[in-house]
């Protein structure tokens, strides 16, 4: 479930409450009058299944809360509670399969900001994954994976796209050029140095039949990243982050940085075309499968979940 706070301008607190006790899926309302200092206004607490939460949100909203108030939604991690247990039976469809559209849409922006932060975790897990390339070590290369943070902004390309929200898109897309970028220029920095003190040379990438595959995309890379983006839009939807991880481990985009950048340093250019492809291979198909994952959510939550939810609340 989660939990919501109102901050309800005084003229609209009626009609809040009304669609808050009429919607299936609500519970435990608690009314504060006047208790809201900046901005003014009525405080009203609630708890919502969470196949309810997008269509009590989206009804709020069209009262011209987000403009004149305030809406915040939290997830509840334990509630020991009758009437919870009650009102998620009472919402139409699971919870797993509900989509709380505005919280996905902040979640992917935040995470498609470029920040140190961003750069700073993508530059140290490419040069983690080219080490792994060096060595070679499948165990640094699964590391890199996952300590990469680049699929944030792949899910963000893909609800720009669901949504037409080219500005999202294009935030995303630019973060992503830009990370991978700063990420390549790092590590090929480091690799150079490691050159210029006889750590490696052109040979140390002839041998590792192991990694190969960073540089050999075919069809199957193509399938592994739809598989990948699907299955990392629905944990993010889902709220089964601990999900994302099997996604990071299984797109090898950290990993073609990392050779991209070795192999720049060490003039094995057929090569850099090889990773730059992977690069490329893996972002498009998760962005693809990203994109007609959301589609399909929308469309079957529409007609078979969120349809009758909304035919539940009263017309403001």
């Amino acid at each position: 479930m989660l939990h919501l706070r109102i901050i309800s301008p005084f003229r609209l607190t009626g009609q809040v409450v009304e669609v808050l006790d009429r919607t299936p899926g609500v519970t435990n309302v608690v009314f504060l009058a006047k208790a809201a200092r900046r901005p003014e206004g009525d405080v009203v607490l609630a708890d919502v299944a969470r196949e309810a939460a997008d269509t009590v949100i989206g009804r709020l909203k069209a009262l011209g809360l987000e403009r004149d108030g305030s809406i915040t939604a939290e997830d509840i991690e334990l509630s020991i509670s009758r009437g919870a247990a009650e009102a998620e039976e009472r919402a139409p469809g699971e919870g797993d399969d509900a989509v709380v559209w505005d919280q996905f849409e902040q979640r992917v922006a935040l995470d498609s900001r470029i920040t140190w932060a961003f750069l700073a975790f993508l530059a140290i897990a490419t040069q983690i994954a080219a080490i792994g390339v060096l060595i070679p070590s499948q165990i640094l290369i699964v590391g890199a994976m996952v300590l990469g943070p680049e699929f944030g902004a792949v899910a963000a390309v893909s609800f720009g796209l669901l949504r037409r929200r080219w500005r999202l898109v294009g935030a995303a897309a630019r973060t992503l050029t830009l990370g991978f970028a700063a990420a390549i220029a790092v590590t090929l920095a480091c690799a150079l140095v490691s050159r210029g003190l006889g750590w490696i040379s052109p040979d140390s990438l002839r041998h590792h039949d192991e990694v190969r595959f960073i540089v050999t995309p075919d069809r199957w890379s193509f399938i592994v990243a739809l598989l990948a983006g699907a299955a990392g839009v629905l944990s993010i939807t889902a709220g089964k982050s601990s999900a994302l991880v099997g996604v990071f481990i299984s797109v090898t985009t950290v990993p073609a940085a990392g050779y991209m950048a070795l192999a720049l340093a060490l003039g094995r250019w057929d090569e850099v075309g090889g990773s730059a492809l992977q690069l490329l291979v893996n972002i498009a198909g998760m962005v693809v499968a990203g994109t007609l994952t959301l589609l399909l959510q929308r469309a079957l939550w529409s007609r078979y979940g969120g349809g009758r939810a909304r035919r539940g609340i009263p017309e403001a």
